[in-house]
Formats: C-alpha cells, sequence, structure tokens
C-alpha cells in the first residue's frame, strides 16, 4: 500500500496515502469511470488537511517541478493541468468563499445565484477544490462549516459541469452526497479499512523518532532497532491517527523521563489516552491538564493571547490554576502551538496559544461537565480584564471575540447594549456571532448594529468611522441615547446627526431659510416628496392634478419652525444665493453613490459619504448642514471639518 512495498519513493509530504492519492488522481483526470464529486472525510485527526495539501502539491503547475514525479507511482500523479480553483473558507463565511471562487473565474455575477449560472455557462473546465470545511467561520460555535457544505458546497456538487473535491467533517459528508445521482459522488473515509494508511502511520512514527530529522539522542532514539520497534508499536497502537502518532511522539521526546519503551501500554490509542498517558508520566492529575487547555479548546480564531491564558484557565476550573501553569510549558507542551502575531508598529508583536489540533479541541470540550458553563465563565473572566470597562483599552482578543464566548454561553444578546463595543470590536466576528442569534432575542441596539455593519465590514472602517456610521444609525433608528453615548466615547467624530425622518420618496430636497417680520430667519429644509405624504403642500395651483408635495422642516430640528406651523408655505422660504454657496467653507460633490464634501480653501476632501441605498437628493446649507435623502428617508448631519471619513 505505500510506496516502499511497490518500489516507488512515496510522496514527500505524505509518506503514504497511496490508495487514496490513486482515487484523487483518477478524479483529477476525469478517467472513465471516475466520480465528478469526490468528498474527502474522517475523524478529526485522520490526516484529511494532510493528503488534500499534499494532493493540491501535485495539481499545481509550479509546486510539481519540485516533487519527484519520474519516481513516484504514476497512478497516484494527476496529469499536468491548470491548478484547480481552492477557495480556502478558513475564518471565511459561506458567502465568502462562494465570491472567492466567483473572483478565480472573473465572473460578472452580482447575486449567488448568478453565480451558480456563470459556473455553468463557463467554456473552460470548473475544477475546485475546497479544504477544511471544519474551520470556516469567523466564530466558532455559529454553525459556518454546516452552511457552507448547504449553501455553497451542494449547489456546486449539483452543478453538472463542476468536479468538487471537498474535505469535511465526518457529520456533514453523507449530506453533502445525499441526492446526487448514482456514481457521481465518491465518500473516501480515511479511517475506513479501505483508505487506512498503516504502513504510513509507522514509517511517520520512525521518521519522527529518528534523530536525523530532529528528534533528541535518547537510548531509544539512537539505537536503530530500538527506534523501529517503537515506532512501529507506536503506529500500531494509533490506528487510523496521523495525530495520535504525533501527540504519542510529542510527549514521549518532550518527557522521556520514566518511559519504558517496551510497555505499550503507555503508548496512546486516542487524543484523550495521550492528554492523560502524558499527565500521568509527569506526576499530574489529567485533569488539571485539561482544564489548562480548556481555554484553548473553547478560544476564537487564531488563539488566546499568553497573558490571559492563565487567568482564563483559573475561570473555568473556579479556583487558581497558577501553580499547574508555574511549571512551564512541559505539562501543556505537547498539545500547544505558539504563534507570534504582530500587533502594530507601535506595540511590536505578541504570542497567541492554540491547541495543535482541532481534534484535541474536541477531546476537552467532550470531557467538559458543561461547555456552556465554561463559556459563560470565561466571559465573565473576559469582561473584567477590560480596564475600567473601556472597551478601546481592551486586548484586541477580548474585544474583537467575547463574542463569540458569549454567543456559546448564551449571554450574547445582554453583552449587545455597550455602544463601545460596537464601535470598537472588529464588525466581522460580532456580525457573524449575532447573526448567528435569533432576531426576536435582539434588542433595539443589536438590531441597528446588523443593519449597519454590512456597511462597517465593506469599508473596513477604523473605529472612528465605524462610530460615525453608528451614530447616524442610532439616529435613524429612534434611538437617540445610544447616538449621545457614541459622541461620550472620546472620539472626534467628522459629523453630528442632527435628525433623521423616515420620508419615503424624496426627489430633491435644498436647505434654505424662513424669514420672520421679527427677529432672525429660521433655518429650514425644503424636501420635495409623494403628493399625499403628511404635513406637505401640494405643487401647483388649486384644481390641477399633482404627483409631487413639499415638505418644510426645520434645519435644525423638523418640528422647530420659528412659530410659524406645521404646513409652511414653501413660496415663503428663501434659498441660498449662488455667491452665498461659493463664499461658504464647505462644497459638496456628488456621484451616483457617493457623496463628498470638500474644503474650499485646501480643496482636501472632509467626508467622504457613501450609502447602503442609493442617494436620490442631498444639499449643504452655507454653514455646513448636509441635508440627505435615501430610500430610507432624510436626515441631517452637521459636518465638523477634519480628517477625511466615510458615513452613510
Amino acid at each position: 500500500m505505500t510506496g516502499s512495498t511497490e518500489h516507488y519513493a512515496p510522496h514527500p509530504h505524505i509518506g503514504g496515502r497511496t490508495a487514496a492519492l490513486r482515487a484523487l488522481a483518477a478524479w483529477r483526470g476525469a478517467v472513465p469511470g471516475a466520480p465528478r464529486v469526490v468528498v474527502l472525510t474522517g475523524s478529526s485527526g485522520s490526516g484529511r488537511s494532510r493528503l488534500i495539501t499534499g494532493f493540491l502539491m501535485l495539481c499545481e503547475p509550479e509546486y510539481r517541478k519540485r516533487l519527484p514525479l519520474e519516481e513516484m507511482d504514476p497512478s497516484t500523479v494527476p496529469p499536468e493541468l491548470p491548478a484547480p480553483a481552492v477557495p480556502a473558507p478558513d475564518g471565511l463565511t459561506a458567502a465568502q468563499v462562494l465570491w472567492l471562487l466567483a473572483d478565480h473565474y472573473e465572473l460578472n455575477a452580482t447575486s449567488t445565484k448568478d453565480v451558480y449560472a456563470e459556473l455553468a455557462a463557463l467554456d473552460e473546465p470548473v475544477t475546485v477544490v475546497v479544504p477544511d470545511v471544519d474551520r470556516a467561520g469567523p466564530v466558532r460555535a455559529a454553525g459556518e462549516p454546516a452552511r457552507l457544505v448547504r449553501e455553497v458546497l451542494a449547489p456546486l456538487a449539483a452543478t453538472e459541469t463542476i468536479r468538487l473535491l471537498a474535505e469535511v467533517p465526518r457529520p456533514l459528508a453523507a449530506e453533502l452526497a445525499e441526492g446526487l445521482p448514482p456514481g457521481t459522488v465518491q465518500i473516501i473515509d480515511l479511517d475506513d479499512r479501505e483508505w487506512a494508511d498503516p504502513e504510513g502511520l509507522v514509517l511517520h512514527a520512525q521518521a519522527a523518532l529518528n534523530p536525523d530529522f530532529g528528534a533528541p539522542e535518547l537510548p531509544f532514539t539512537v539505537d536503530p532497532a530500538a527506534r523501529l520497534a517503537l515506532g512501529a508499536a507506536i503506529g500500531r497502537r494509533a490506528g487510523t491517527s496521523p495525530l495520535v502518532v504525533q501527540l504519542a511522539v510529542h510527549g514521549i521526546l518532550m518527557a522521556p523521563e520514566g518511559f519504558d519503551p517496551a510497555d505499550e501500554s503507555q503508548l496512546p490509542t486516542s487524543v484523550g489516552e495521550a492528554l492523560d498517558l502524558h499527565a500521568r508520566r509527569l506526576g499530574a492529575d489529567p485533569r488539571t491538564l485539561r482544564l489548562m487547555l480548556a481555554p484553548l479548546a473553547l478560544a476564537e480564531a487564531d488563539g488566546i493571547p499568553v497573558h490571559l491564558w492563565a487567568r482564563l484557565a483559573s475561570a473555568v476550573a473556579g479556583q487558581d490554576m497558577s501553580q499547574a501553569f508555574a511549571g512551564g510549558m512541559l505539562l501543556a507542551g505537547p498539545f500547544v502551538q505558539p504563534e507570534e502575531q504582530e500587533e502594530d508598529s507601535a506595540n511590536g508583536e505578541r504570542t497567541l496559544l492554540r491547541l495543535l489540533h482541532p481534534a484535541i479541541g474536541d477531546e476537552i470540550r467532550a470531557g467538559l461537565p458543561s461547555v456552556r458553563a465554561a463559556q459563560t465563565q470565561i466571559s465573565m473572566a473576559l469582561l473584567e480584564a477590560v480596564p475600567e470597562q473601556d472597551w478601546s483599552k481592551a486586548d484586541p482578543y477580548v474585544r474583537d471575540h467575547i463574542a463569540g464566548h458569549t454567543l456559546e454561553a448564551g449571554l450574547l444578546p445582554q453583552l449587545l447594549t455597550d455602544p463601545g463595543l460596537f464601535v470598537h470590536a472588529d464588525p466581522v466576528p460580532l456580525r457573524a456571532a449575532i447573526d448567528a442569534v435569533p432576531t426576536e432575542s435582539l434588542g433595539a441596539p443589536a438590531r441597528t448594529y446588523l443593519r449597519t455593519a454590512p456597511l462597517l465590514t465593506r469599508t473596513q472602517a477604523p473605529a472612528v468611522l465605524r462610530a460615525a456610521l453608528l451614530e447616524t444609525a442610532f439616529v435613524e433608528d429612534g434611538l437617540p441615547e445610544y447616538a449621545d453615548a457614541i459622541h461620550r466615547l472620546g472620539l472626534d467624530l467628522p459629523w453630528q446627526t442632527l435628525w433623521s425622518r423616515s420620508v419615503p420618496g424624496i426627489s430633491a430636497m435644498t436647505a434654505g431659510s424662513l424669514p420672520h417680520p421679527e427677529g432672525p430667519a429660521t433655518p429650514v429644509a425644503v424636501l420635495v416628496v409623494p403628493a399625499g405624504t403628511p404635513g406637505a403642500r401640494p405643487i401647483g395651483g388649486p384644481g390641477e392634478a399633482h404627483s409631487s408635495a413639499v415638505l418644510v422642516l426645520g434645519l435644525m430640528r423638523p418640528d422647530d419652525l420659528g412659530g410659524t406651523g406645521p404646513e409652511v408655505d414653501p413660496g415663503q422660504v428663501l434659498r441660498p444665493s449662488e455667491e452665498e454657496r461659493a463664499a461658504a467653507p464647505l462644497g459638496l460633490s456628488r456621484g451616483a453613490d457617493y457623496l463628498r464634501v470638500w474644503d474650499r480653501a485646501s480643496q482636501e476632501v472632509v467626508v467622504a459619504l457613501i450609502s447602503d441605498t442609493p442617494f436620490t437628493a442631498a444639499d449643504l446649507s452655507p454653514d455646513g448642514i448636509l441635508l440627505v435623502a435615501t430610500a430610507r428617508g432624510a436626515k441631517a448631519l452637521r459636518i465638523r471639518p477634519a480628517d477625511p471619513a466615510i458615513a452613510s
């Protein structure tokens, strides 16, 4: 089954898996009888990702040149073809994965339905490989892998012109294959005897124990016979799991004291046994190791900052775990992977910790009395870690990922009342977490955030611009107290939203003034609206058919018309002259989907406005009050000259 028994060189990255590679090569070459869709699955830790990575090396024309193809089994080498599309879903939503595919093929689609239609209409072969489906989604508990299978992979598999290879968790494999015609799909389960690679596991173990490949010099690593015997025993005990082999070797080499290579009972048969055997060999309680690893098993994104690890473990354990951490990484080391992440130019790098493999997290979570309770404790500890409850000072992990923890704890709706969090948190994971909560469970501020979130993610706006976008959205939705709270966050917003009115059908608007016999004139906004709009006066004389009307509102406060009453005669309103507009410090430019306010003296843009609904009208008063109309209605913004900004 391996290269050694067939006198061929093994794949240098995989070192085995000949049967699976043959099936994948047949799929890639579209040989007669080969399925159009292949679903690669197996238990977590069975080597799915490693296999698909090695196979993609054979599919990438430039990478093929580095492989010893002439020495490998020809049946495992696919024909040389253009590289397939590989929309990697790690951290992405199902929709984002689909648009990656659309970008790869340079489609002109504007909707997901169009993407599938255009893919089906392409003249060129459409070959798609989707690895690591289990890693989809910006929030772990939001169920994105299942959504990716149902909303993207299943339609791709059903499209007869598409050849699809997808690596999915076992619970989703049958669902993806369901309903496809006979002969269309093949499920390769790496735990099944047909696809298992026991000889490859032994070779893997023996190589990992070899000092020539970096192993420390120990009696059972320097002696070839002892090394081969131990490698064979490790592979035999590991069953079908390369991960168990890896954990067994890591544990032995990191803590060889007390290890007896002749005692096979000291070798794990599962991930859980690897954890427990390592702890016992170090004289520790296996439960202590599992509690240490619990925060990493419940972590979001790339892992937990090292300085929060002990604090969160203590929260889950309900007791001080600092003594367990005082021993350093010897106990947890075989199961943890550190990663240096650049924070910013001022603070340099910081260290994140994550588990070596998701299967370790599965094992830890399965052993917790209650994942929800553990996430509740972590959520409370993260909240306590926010200095002075000021989200601008919070650790980036706390700020950006507390929503994922509170989602799994069932506490997210209670968190979604803090404008500071809305402003400072990364909108991508926050939006994904909120999307996973039933709408009826959300309060009004969270619904406003959810409505605004597409604009926040599309513009990739920094915190001050997120604040500005949310400030005006809260005013639009009748939540002025939340808009006021945003102004109290200490950010220099480029404007203040004075008011918003839900008036549909606005076709034109202008700023003007309403003179009075005594006292100063009242600034007003004049809106051209459909006939029948409450408070509006028809355009034209008596007896004429009217399709439009004019509504006059106070410019600073809609209901403040200087005592004139709600139905002002539009003929009394004075418009600014061209000379007055030209002398104003700010100017307005308008395009089909944008507005720009610019400083006349410097010619620099002060505010650039975009919207999730098209602009239908706009005007700028000489003293810097911007009137904007969309399908949603009208609003007035007091522009504050500042750095270029974005609004909606």
